[in-house]
């Protein structure tokens, strides 16, 4: 029987034990430039994915697309056909005046205030990765030397709900220090297929800033975010070479 899934368009045979998530399709690419041996799997809706090679450890990179929902499916089609490890390497606002633009925000729990991951349990459950990931990940980002802060995230479905300012303040006094859409999604739905989950999170949008025009600077021009992003992936695939050694 083929285990070709309906949405991400894998199978077993395009499957490796590491699968790195970014959100955008187009964060592919610049994830490819760092491998080795890439195939080009498949490129459907929102879900493109490649594999390759990072000194010698084989490794995914697939898009979820944006929001919970699409990011749900994506983790539940890499299970499907394998993959054991999955890291977001995604984008954020700042909810903490300390965290400058391009800095990486590590997660180790998530606010569940969107839909996709209380479809599934009920909101008493956790939002957490998997600690062996989450260690070995702020072991590689410190050795890379690379500006990073480690703490709770908060995961929503809209940048555009009408309370968007008083959400934020709310949810920086109370310690959060970075939302995006994505992450409590990738640690509900992967946790409970027994999957190894971890967040990275580049910081785009500074505390109290202006969410639109950073968000298309980071789009338009090389500036912080954009290197923040390099070292996301960077920190990521040096993750999954420690993860590798270490088995």
């Amino acid at each position: 029987m083929s285990t070709l899934q309906p949405h991400i368009r894998c199978s077993e045979e395009d499957a490796a034990k590491y699968a790195i998530l970014p959100g955008d399709p187009a964060r592919v690419d610049r994830i490819k430039e760092h491998l080795t041996d890439v195939k080009e799997i498949a490129f459907n809706r929102e879900m493109k994915s490649i594999s390759g090679y990072y000194k010698g450890v084989k490794v995914m990179a697939v898009s979820t697309g944006m929001g919970g929902a699409s990011t749900g499916i994506t983790v539940e089609e890499l299970h499907n056909i394998g993959v054991e490890v999955m890291i977001r390497i995604g984008s954020c606002g700042a909810l903490q005046p300390e965290i400058n633009m391009g800095d990486l925000i590590l997660i180790n729990g998530a606010v569940r205030d969107e839909g996709a991951s209380k479809a599934y349990i009920e909101e008493i459950y956790p939002a957490i990765p998997d600690t062996g990931v989450l260690m070995n990940l702020i072991e590689a980002t410190k050795d890379l030397g690379y500006a990073y802060h480690v703490g709770r995230g908060r995961s929503h479905d809209s940048f555009y709900t009408d309370r968007e300012d008083e959400i934020d303040y709310y949810w920086s006094g109370k310690g959060i220090l970075g939302a995006d859409m994505e992450t409590a999604a990738l640690f509900i739905i992967g946790g409970l297929r027994g999957v190894k989950t971890a967040s990275i999170l580049n910081t785009v949008s500074l505390y109290e800033g202006n969410l639109e025009e950073e968000i298309n600077n980071y789009v338009d021009a090389d500036n912080a975010a954009a290197v923040g992003e390099e070292h996301e992936i960077i920190a990521a695939l040096e993750t999954i070479v420690r993860m590798d050694k270490k088995n």
